[in-house]
């Protein structure tokens, strides 16, 4: 496979050899020490999950998803009947119009009242009625007005909805079947946001810095993830402690509970050959850079990262040496045997 692999390489990319100078920049390799990296196997789960639950008791009458199925943030998920509800909310706005009708009288009876004892056509008692029944509409139309929109909220929360884009996990209810306050619709997780943790020994964890960008390997295929923690909880029988990485995956379909692998630098040092990470590729499933000759002629080589240093790369390579011109900008216009220009010498 190895052997089809470099035919197919070099046969596909003749054609580029002849063409024109791809324009580069290149670095020299230097020796230096680093952390080498070890894999560690570790375990997928969901940032976003949530157990959907009803706010409201009540009779389902609608179910709009299936276990599975990717859904919209805001998209109706059941329907809580509301019949009983709409009684009350009917007969709350009857209540009300005929409160404004009587708020209206009563501002009318106050303001008459008013002119009658300027001119003492009434007593003060009879004012001051006056002025309490206007000030009792007034409140009894707020008061209504609140009870209004309190039914409205919860005919409203009849219908429960997604919080967020994700995938239903769990269904817990049927059409016909009664739920009350609190009872589990569904379990709905967002599949995108993702944490991946890793339990690593106490010199690993002490090389790690929260916050360092780290190449995350599921079903092989690279993910960039974040360090968001290194958490000092160990295990005693194990003598290892939990790492969590972040990240962010867009088009893939994933499980929670899938492996997954790192590889993470120890606390110790050895002598490498270090480079810029950007000269490192990925062409035909390796990881490769690309040595310039004394012709001015790329050559492909493939290497094996043993560590990272910051925005610098570690690396183990036959045929690599300390002095090298490598490939650092531009690698990815440059194919084995094809001439370059460089731009920085």
């Amino acid at each position: 496979m190895k052997k089809l692999i470099y035919i197919l390489m070099f046969m596909g990319v003749s054609m580029f050899a002849a063409g024109k100078p791809a324009l580069v920049e290149t670095t020299k390799i230097v020796m230096g020490e680093v952390n080498p990296l070890q894999e560690f196997i570790g375990t997928l789960m969901f940032e976003k999950k949530s157990n959907l639950a009803a706010q409201n008791s009540g009779l389902i009458q609608k179910v709009n998803f299936k276990v599975g199925q990717s859904i919209n943030a805001g998209e109706t998920l059941v329907k809580v009947d509301t019949e009983v509800l709409e009684a009350q909310i009917d007969s709350a706005n009857a209540n009300l119009n005929i409160a404004i009708k009587q708020e209206e009288n009563s501002s009318k009876d106050y303001e008459r009242y008013k002119k009658l004892l300027e001119t003492k056509s009434i007593t003060q008692k009879e004012f001051d009625d006056a002025l309490l029944k206007s000030k009792e509409s007034s409140s009894n139309v707020t008061a209504l007005k609140a009870k209004l929109k309190e039914l409205k909220i919860q005919k409203e929360k009849k219908d429960i909805k997604a919080p967020f884009n994700g995938v239903i996990v769990k269904k817990d209810v049927e059409i016909g079947q009664w739920v009350n306050a609190g009872s589990s619709i569904a379990t709905l997780v967002n599949t995108a946001e993702v944490s991946f943790m890793f339990n690593v020994p106490l010199n690993v964890a002490n090389a790690l810095k929260v916050g360092d960008i780290y190449d995350v390997s599921i079903n092989n295929k690279i993910i960039k993830a974040k360090i968001d923690a290194v958490i000092p909880n160990g295990d005693k029988l194990t003598r290892t402690f939990p790492v969590k990485f972040v990240a962010t995956i867009k088009d893939d379909f994933v499980y929670e509970g899938q492996e997954v692998t790192v590889k993470l630098s120890k606390n110790a040092k050895k002598q490498a050959l270090i480079l810029p990470r950007d000269a490192v590729i990925k062409r035909f499933g390796m990881d490769v850079v690309f040595a310039i000759d004394d012709k001015n002629t790329a050559n492909m080589i493939p290497v094996k990262i043993v560590g990272y240093m910051g925005k610098k790369t570690a690396v183990a390579a036959q045929g690599l040496v300390e002095g090298m011109d490598i490939v650092s900008k531009g690698n990815e216009r440059v194919f084995p045997k094809m001439s370059v220009k460089i731009l920085n010498k």
